[in-house]
C-alpha cells in the first residue's frame, strides 16, 4: 500500500469548458472575432504545429523496464532510492532479484491502479501486452521471470507474523511521524506538497487532506476513536525489537543465503529513517532503529549491496 493519497493533486490545468452563446448570430466566420484582428490572421494566418514529443521521463521507445514511483527528479536521474517506504520496498527487490529498470518520478494518479509504484516493461514490437502497466502486486512474479538473480522465499509460516508487524505497527507509527507529527510538518511538504503546486492555497488543501487520509488509516487499521501517538511508538518499538531479535546475527532474515523480499521490506523503513537527507525533526522512530546495531547494519548491507558508490 503506498502512502495515504490525496485528490488535490489532481487538480487539471485544463481550461475550463467554454459554453457557446446560445443566440444565433446574424454574421459568420470571421465576424466572431473583431474586424482588425481578422484582418491580421487573413493576412498571416494561423499554422499547426506537430505536437511535441514526449519528455525524456516518458519514452516511448523503452529499451528497459520502468518504474514509476515517488521520487524527486534530481534522484530520480541518478538512480536512487524512492522516498517512499512502499516504492523503496519494490525498488530494492527488483535490484536484488537482477531486474534491469529504470525509475520515473510519478504520483499514485498518474497509476491505473491509484498507487505506486508500476512498471512498463520495456517495450517490444511485436509485444503489445510489453504496454501494460504491472501493479505492485505483480511486481514478485514479474522479477522472477525477467530478473537475472533468483532471491530466495521465506517459509510463509515464519513471514507471516512478522509481516503482519510491519504492515502495521511499524506502518501506523510511519504515518504518524511523517504525516501527524507537527515536528515533521516540512519534511511532509517538501515530499508530498510543494512539488505539486506553487499556490498556498492548493497546498494547504493538499497538505489537508494528506493528515485526513492519515489518520483515517490509522483509526481504521486500529479500530480505535482516537490516535494515541505513545501507544504507536511503543507498538512500533516492540515490532522493532522482535525483528532485531529473528535477525539475531545473521546477514539476512530467517537465514537465507541471499536478501528476500521480506529483507527488502524491512530496509523500505528502516533505510528511510536513517537517511540523513531527511530532516526528520521528530527522530522518534530514528533513534529507535539506533537502539538495534544489527537492524543498522542490515540496512547497511542492502544500502551497498543495491546502491553500491551511490549510498
Amino acid at each position: 500500500m503506498c502512502e495515504p493519497r490525496s485528490r488535490s493533486s489532481t487538480m487539471s490545468s485544463d481550461p475550463p469548458d467554454v459554453t457557446t452563446d446560445p443566440r444565433p448570430s446574424k454574421r459568420s466566420g470571421w465576424l466572431a472575432i473583431p474586424a482588425p484582428l481578422a484582418r491580421l490572421f487573413k493576412k498571416f494566418p494561423l499554422l499547426t504545429y506537430p505536437p511535441n514529443e514526449l519528455p525524456a521521463r516518458s519514452p516511448s521507445t523503452r529499451d528497459v523496464a520502468t518504474l514509476y514511483v515517488f521520487i524527486s527528479d534530481q534522484d530520480a536521474l541518478k538512480g536512487l532510492p524512492s522516498f517512499n517506504p512502499s516504492c523503496l520496498k519494490w525498488q530494492t527487490f527488483l535490484k536484488l532479484a537482477g531486474v534491469e529498470f529504470q525509475v520515473v518520478p510519478s504520483t499514485n494518479h498518474a497509476s491505473p491502479t491509484g498507487a505506486l509504484p508500476f512498471l512498463i516493461p520495456p517495450s517490444s514490437p511485436s509485444n503489445s501486452a510489453s504496454h501494460i502497466p504491472i501493479p505492485s502486486n505483480e511486481l514478485e512474479l514479474y522479477a522472477t521471470s525477467e530478473g537475472t538473480s533468483e532471491v530466495p522465499a521465506v517459509p510463509s509460516l515464519k513471514l507471516e507474523a512478522y509481516q503482519s508487524l510491519i504492515d502495521y505497527r511499524i506502518r501506523n507509527a510511519w504515518l504518524y511521524s511523517l504525516y501527524l507529527s507537527r515536528s515533521n510538518s516540512t519534511l511532509l511538504s517538501h515530499l508530498y506538497v510543494a512539488p505539486f503546486s506553487a499556490s498556498q492555497v492548493v497546498r494547504t488543501t493538499i497538505l489537508y487532506q494528506l493528515r485526513h487520509a492519515a489518520e483515517a488509516e490509522i483509526l481504521r487499521s486500529l479500530g480505535t476513536p482516537a490516535v494515541d501517538s505513545r501507544a504507536l511508538y511503543e507498538g512500533a518499538r516492540e515490532a522493532f525489537e522482535a525483528l532485531s531479535t529473528v535477525l539475531d546475527t545473521e546477514s539476512w532474515f530467517f537465514g537465507v543465503s541471499d536478501p528476500s523480499l521480506f529483507d527488502a521490506t524491512v530496509f523500505a523503513y528502516t533505510h528511510l529513517l536513517l537517511d540523513e537527507r531527511l530532516a526528520w525533526v521528530d527522530q522518534t522512530l530514528t533513534a529507535m532503529v539506533k537502539e538495534f546495531p544489527n537492524l543498522v547494519e542490515h540496512r547497511d548491507r542492502i544500502l551497498q549491496r543495491c546502491w553500491g558508490s551511490k549510498s
